[in-house]
């Protein structure tokens, strides 16, 4: 990846490669050395810092609609990155956007850049280069920030006994994409909640800050609840059992029970943190709550042995026919 953006066959464009990136893309770097214009960036990392770098991807067709709100696609793209470098505690310094463009028009790449940096001046995000070509709407952002050594969170420390917690309300992106889908019909106000946690996630970077020295992992729940809870059982070689009762879910009425089921436990693109903490450190983390103002729910425990334990109100083991969002299934 390098800091001059380049067009591989810029034919079919109204404008050429370097208006596009001059116009949209280039703006001062305070954070970095070098940014937009040379070969490649030139980055800084602070005395006693680890990079923390990640990469996501957003294909027109899989991971939104052809037709997509332009200011909106630039919040969801920088902003899934951002929940990433929250789930390692990690402060948002830099990224870079590799965009493939059916065409240059104009106004969508206005109301798209608006959005991507109306989200990155708020986290304090520099964009240092990437890379453009023509092709399908593809976009893909590489993010990198810094977390003090030995004090990034980590999906390998869960341990036995500790809580399960979650951010926010899970559900509501799913439910929101089943609105658009024709498949449910939401009343107003949960159609307002639902579109809203669909197309401007918040990444929950302030809470991965707080969770330094308190968490014993982390991850950021794209994929689904029970899918992402996995990766953190895995890398941790733990199990864990959860409450479905205790799920912070938006009450919706008329909903096909196995629908809404589905979107809270495995809907996915909720991009809020699922993490586990000691249970002598509830007191802090419920302290954490209060100073962000964000809801923190506990839905659960970490046990020994493998594998998720799902229990329905009465204490019956639920069986879920889907874990989460595969690509690739």
């Amino acid at each position: 990846m390098t800091s001059a953006y380049s067009v591989a066959d810029s034919s079919g464009f109204g404008l050429s490669e370097f208006d596009l990136i001059q116009r949209y893309f280039t703006r001062p770097a305070p954070n970095a050395i070098l940014g937009v214009g040379d070969d490649a960036a030139l980055l800084r990392v602070a005395e006693g810092m680890e990079l923390a770098v990640s990469t996501d991807m957003l294909v027109s067709g899989t991971h939104f609609f052809p037709d997509a709100d332009p200011f909106l696609l630039g919040h969801k793209t920088l902003a899934v990155n951002l929940s990433d470098l929250a789930a390692m505690g990690a402060v948002p310094r830099w990224a870079t956007l590799a965009l493939a463009l059916p065409g240059a028009d104009e106004n969508w790449l206005r109301r798209f850049s608006e959005g991507f940096f109306a989200l990155a001046d708020e986290y304090g995000v520099d964009l240092v280069g990437g890379d453009t070509t023509r092709g399908p709407l593809n976009l893909s952002v590489t993010i990198m920030g810094e977390v003090p050594q030995g004090q990034a969170l980590r999906r390998s420390g869960a341990e036995a006994g500790d809580d399960i917690w979650v951010s926010g309300t899970l559900g509501r992106a799913a439910l929101g994409l089943a609105q658009l889908q024709g498949r449910i019909a939401l009343p107003e106000d949960a159609r307002l909640s639902c579109l809203a946690a669909l197309h401007q996630p918040r990444p929950r970077v302030a809470l991965g800050l707080a969770l330094r020295g308190i968490a014993n992992s982390a991850i950021d729940i794209s994929d689904g609840l029970l899918a992402d809870l996995g990766h953190i059982l895995e890398c941790s070689q733990a199990g864990a059992e959860i409450q479905f009762a205790a799920i912070p879910a938006i009450e919706t009425h008329g909903i096909d029970d196995a629908l809404f089921r589905h979107c809270v436990l495995s809907g996915g693109d909720d991009y809020e943190l699922c993490f586990t903490a000691s249970a002598t450190k509830r007191g802090r983390v419920e302290a954490i709550a209060a100073e962000l103002q964000l809801p923190l729910t506990r839905i659960g425990s970490i046990s020994a042995g493998q594998g998720c334990t799902l229990r329905a109100a009465d204490g019956r083991a639920m069986k879920p026919k889907e874990s989460g969002y595969d690509h690739f299934a």
